[in-house]
C-alpha cells in the first residue's frame, strides 16, 4: 500500500513524491552504501564534536561474529523472527544516516524484527535486556507497531561492548506507543548507533532516551512522518561523569501537514573532562502546513572542568505552519531555588541533591513503567554521590 499525505487543497500527493532531498550541512543523505560515508576527519559539521579517535573501532568496520546477550520479556501477541539483510532494509524506517550505522545495517547479518500485532492493547511493556560481554558488536533491530496498537516498549542495554547499532520503529496508523531505550552500560563501553522512528497517520509516539554509562556513547535519532496527523514526543536524560562522552543527535523531518512534534532533552555533568553534547535540528518543508513544534535542552553543569555543547536549529520552507521555535540553557544551580530550601531548614547538600533530582523527575514521569522509573531515580542518586550529595 503507498502512503499518501493530504494536501492544503484536500487532495492526496504520494509520500515519496512529497519528500525531496533537501541538501543540509546538518543531516547527510541517508544511503545504505557504505561508499556514501566516508571516515571522516571530525571537520565535517556531523563530527566536529565527537573524540574519532576513541570511536574508531566503529569507524573501521571490523567484522564480528559476536552478539549481545538477548533477554526479553512479551506480551501475549507479541512476536520475534530473524530478517535477512534485504528484508531489513525493506522494512526500515530509514536508511543509514554516518558510517556506523551504515556498518552496523551491513555487518550485523540481518535484522531481528519485533511484532505487535495490529489493534493489540498490551498488558505489559515489551522488554528487551541487551547484555554486552566485553566484545565488538554489531547489530539490527526492527520494531513494527500494528494500525491502532496501544504499546510500551523499553530496550535496555548493560554491560560491557563496542557496539554498533542501528534500531528502527515502524507506528502503524492511529497507534499509541512509548518506547524506551535506555544506555546504562560499564564505564569502558563505546557504543554508537541510529535510532529511526517512522510515526503513521494520525498516531501518537513518545519516545524517551536516557543515557547514563559508557566511556562514549554517540547516538543519532531521526524521525519522519507517514502521513498527516501524527504527534512526536521526544524526552531525553544523560548524566555525564569525569572522562565520559555522552552526544545526542536528534532530526526531526515535518514532511506531512499537520503533524506535530516536542522535544525535550535534560542532562546534568560532574567531574573533570565530562562532555555531552545535544545536536537538534526540525525540517519543516514546504509541503507541511499547519504544523507545530519546539524543541528544548537544559544542561546542569554541577562541578568545574566540564564541558555542554548545545545546538538547536530550525529549518523552515512554508510560512503556513502553527508555530515553531526552540532553546537552550546551560547553567549551575539556580540560586533562588536553592536560597528557597535552605531558608526552610534543608541544608546545602541536600538541597542540591532535590534541585537535581527535581530536575530530572519530569523526564522519568514520562517512561509510564513505575519500577523503571524507581530504578532510574536509584540510579540518579547514585551519580549524586559521587558530587551533590558527598
Amino acid at each position: 500500500m503507498t502512503a499518501t499525505i493530504e494536501k492544503a487543497d484536500g487532495s492526496a500527493r504520494n509520500l515519496q513524491e512529497a519528500v525531496e532531498a533537501v541538501e543540509s550541512h546538518l543531516h547527510p543523505t541517508p544511503s545504505w552504501d557504505v561508499a556514501d560515508h566516508p571516515m571522516p576527519t571530525g571537520r565535517e559539521e556531523i563530527w566536529r564534536f565527537t573524540p574519532i579517535k576513541r570511536l574508531m573501532t566503529l569507524l573501521d568496520g571490523a567484522p564480528s561474529d559476536a552478539h549481545l546477550e538477548w533477554e526479553q520479556s512479551f506480551p501475549a501477541g507479541v512476536t520475534s523472527r530473524a530478517l535477512s539483510e534485504q528484508e531489513a532494509r525493506e522494512l526500515s524506517a530509514e536508511a543509514p544516516v554516518d558510517r556506523v550505522s551504515v556498518l552496523a545495517a551491513a555487518l550485523s547479518g540481518g535484522a531481528q524484527l519485533i511484532d505487535v500485532p495490529a489493534e493489540a492493547e498490551l498488558d505489559a511493556p515489551v522488554s528487551i535486556v541487551l547484555r554486552g560481554t566485553g566484545e565488538l558488536v554489531w547489530g539490527h533491530i526492527v520494531v513494527r507497531i500494528g494500525n491502532h496498537a496501544r504499546a510500551t516498549i523499553v530496550i535496555r542495554h548493560e554491560g560491557s561492548a563496542t557496539y554498533g547499532s542501528k534500531l528502527d520503529v515502524l507506528v502503524g496508523e492511529g497507534a499509541i506507543v512509548n518506547f524506551v531505550t535506555i544506555q546504562d552500560w560499564a564505564d569502558d563501553t563505546v557504543h554508537g548507533g541510529q535510532t529511526s522512528v517512522l510515526v503513521g497517520r494520525d498516531a501518537q509516539v513518545r519516545t524517551v532516551t536516557v543515557s547514563l554509562g559508557g566511556s562514549l556513547v554517540r547516538l543519532t535519532e531521526t524521525s519522519r512522518f507517514a502521513g498527516p496527523g501524527g504527534t512526536l514526543e521526544q524526552f531525553g536524560l544523560y548524566f555525564v561523569d569525569a572522562g565520559q562522552h555522552i552526544e545526542h543527535r536528534l532530526f526531526v523531518d515535518h514532511n506531512a501537514p499537520q503533524t506535530h512534534s516536542k522535544v525535550d532533552y535534560r542532562g546534568a555533568l560532574q567531574g573533570a573532562g565530562a562532555h555531552s553534547v545535544w545536536v537538534g535540528d526540525v525540517l519543516i518543508r514546504k509541503v507541511a502546513e499547519r504544523i507545530s513544534t519546539y524543541e528544548a535542552n537544559k544542561n546542569l553543569v554541577l562541578t568545574d572542568g566540564c564541558r555542554a555543547d548545545s545546538v538547536p536549529n530550525l529549518e523552515i520552507q512554508t510560512g503556513q505552519i502553527e508555530g515553531a521555535g526552540h532553546s537552550s540553557t546551560t547553567g549551575r544551580f539556580d540560586d533562588e531555588q536553592l536560597f528557597y530550601l535552605q531558608s526552610r531548614g534543608i541544608d546545602s547538600k541536600e538541597a542540591r541533591r532535590l534541585v537535581v533530582r527535581g530536575f530530572f523527575a519530569a523526564i522519568i514521569a514520562k517512561i509510564g513503567v513505575p519500577d523503571l522509573e524507581k530504578r532510574l531515580l536509584t540510579a540518579i542518586e547514585a551519580e549524586l554521590a559521587k558530587s551533590v550529595a558527598a
